[in-house]
């Protein structure tokens, strides 16, 4: 069994060329002196070598996805030109700002210099690598065409982060709408009304009725206000507590947002795209079609598109044509049926999938921009509604003064 390799850690240095000139920069070593050794054959003399702390905010950063994109593509472009696996980790660790996928990196390179395969050090990690991630590289290492295999993991994590981008950007707008328009109104309904409301006491007349529906529901925001923001919290922390423990809580939102306007159309044409883009990637890679099945299931990230691709595998495991088990399910577009058919008459079903996955994949991006620019005018719309009627409101009893006096 080979020897665990030392832990390398990143180092900042300073010190002067072959002219005298000052340089600085960091360089990855397992201790100080190997640093110094190794600045020392580049013409340098090291004069401090110190390792990299991590920032304060750096060392809480997250490891996302799209970090885990970049880390596959890198890969992919360093195995294709040749570079070693090992000399691959140790560049692609030192280009990354986030001093945790550095880490992350390095604990992968760690693993693969003690003798495991790159997929089994992946697999070891599985909050960052997922089953599908890890069996498409482990078909690139026994097809000996790892560098492949990472090029088409690495488009395939690119599209779908990149997907996933747009839906969030589709969800985040009419919330924030909502969001923007309950501050704007609890502000002025705390601080703006009750300044019109002791001017209003002087009167002697009875208010209109939609100005004493706005004062009422001033005092009871000012009495009451935190508690209505306790029960804002209470109830946004259970949604997402139910969301996470409850699958029947899941499923049934998943169901829910299908059946929404504008909403609903996105995330179907999503959740498409996903089945597709999945498919193809695992099928080119050489992965036997009903075992690919089982990777799009959980890729395709809604129940009922999940259940439809269970159905579809237990089909294709009876002898059923793919296009022809997807029409029975009653969930797939015709259009992507149709070209299904055609690939796997003409023996180029990974390819008609992609062009699937690429088209329903712009068909999100162009609805996303329409939803973002509807979504402005609607915006000024509700806002405009909000903080005009309550302007009227504290306006009206002024307007009627007149008759007062």
């Amino acid at each position: 069994m080979a020897e665990k390799a030392l832990k390398t850690s990143v180092f900042t240095w300073e010190g002067t060329d072959r002219r005298g000139a000052k340089v600085k920069g960091e360089l990855s070593g397992q201790n100080p002196a190997l640093v110094k050794a190794q600045l020392r054959k580049q013409g340098i003399n090291p004069l401090k070598v110190r390792k990299k702390s991590a920032s304060l905010f750096g060392a809480g950063k997250k490891i996302t996805p799209m970090d885990i994109a970049l880390f596959t593509r890198q890969m992919a472009t360093m195995m294709k030109a040749g570079v070693p696996l090992l000399q691959s980790f140790e560049i692609i660790a030192e280009g990354f700002d986030n001093p945790n996928m550095r880490t992350l990196v390095d604990e992968v390179k760690q693993e693969v210099a003690a003798g495991n395969g790159f997929a089994s050090a992946l697999r070891k990690k599985p909050q960052y690598f997922d089953d599908l991630y890890c069996n498409l590289v482990d078909a690139g290492e026994q097809a000996g065409a790892l560098e492949n295999l990472l090029d088409r993991v690495a488009t395939y994590k690119e599209k779908t982060e990149a997907l996933k981008a747009k839906i969030k950007k589709a969800m985040n707008y009419p919330i924030a709408v909502v969001v923007v328009a309950l501050i704007v109104s609890a502000i002025l309904l705390i601080k703006v009304v009750p300044q019109f409301q002791s001017v209003f006491a002087n009167f002697g007349a009875e208010l209109p009725a939609f100005t004493q529906m706005v004062i009422g529901l001033s005092e009871s925001l000012q009495a009451s206000w935190y508690y209505i923001l306790f029960g804002m919290f209470i109830a946004a922390f259970s949604l997402k507590q139910a969301h996470r423990r409850s699958e029947k809580f899941r499923n049934w939102t998943d169901r829910t947002l299908l059946k929404l306007p504008i909403v609903g159309d996105i995330l179907y044409k999503s959740a498409v795209a996903r089945f597709a883009r999945t498919l193809s990637t695992t099928f080119a890679a050489g992965v036997p079609l009903v075992e690919a099945l089982d990777s799009v299931s959980g890729a395709t990230g809604n129940v009922v598109f999940r259940t439809a691709t269970d159905k579809v595998k237990a089909d294709v495991t009876t002898g059923m044509q793919l296009n022809f088990s997807m029409r029975t399910t009653g969930t797939f577009p015709s259009m992507a049926i149709q070209m299904t058919a055609i690939g796997e008459e003409s023996g180029a079903l990974d390819e008609m999938l992609d062009k699937v996955a690429s088209f329903y994949e712009a068909e999100v991006d162009n609805m996303v921009d329409s939803l973002t620019s509807l979504m402005e005018p609607i915006i000024m719309s509700v806002l405009g509604v909000l903080v005009g009627g309550l302007i009227i409101a504290m306006y009206l009893p002024i307007f009627q003064l007149g008759s007062v006096v």
